[in-house]
């Protein structure tokens, strides 16, 4: 069997929505000491739907591939719904990660709940 599913290896070599909202309405960063992965979410909230999400991931493929599905995942949803998200949700979206790389899942995870937080904190602007 394979390391890496073919989705992990698509959405690494071809990750979605990646780059910086320059008007981005909530912004999270969170990061893994201990394998040097970093993950920055932008979320341009309107009407309590995510309009856009964009990402910045320094680390390895699974990181990517964990950012870029968990953006997909949410883009164009409710709020709502985007608070709800699992790093389980987003390891099966990309058909599983090893068991030794499910913490990057846990940092998108965490890396969007960071940015919702954010989004709340500045009193939800639009």
């Amino acid at each position: 069997m394979a390391l890496y599913s073919e989705k992990v290896m698509e959405h690494f070599r071809n990750p979605r929505n990646v780059g910086v909202i320059e008007d981005a309405n909530g912004i999270g960063e969170v990061g893994n000491a201990k394998c040097g992965d970093i993950m920055k979410m932008y979320l341009k909230i309107e009407d309590d739907i995510i309009q856009d999400v964009k990402f910045e991931t320094f680390g390895c493929g699974s990181a990517i591939a964990s950012s870029s599905m968990a953006t997909e995942l949410i883009k164009g949803k409710p709020v709502a719904e985007a608070e709800k998200l699992t790093n389980q949700a987003v390891a099966e979206a990309l058909d599983g990660l090893p068991a030794y790389k499910m913490h990057c899942s846990v940092l998108a995870e965490e890396a969007i709940h960071a940015a919702l937080e954010d989004w709340r904190s500045r009193g939800k602007t639009e």
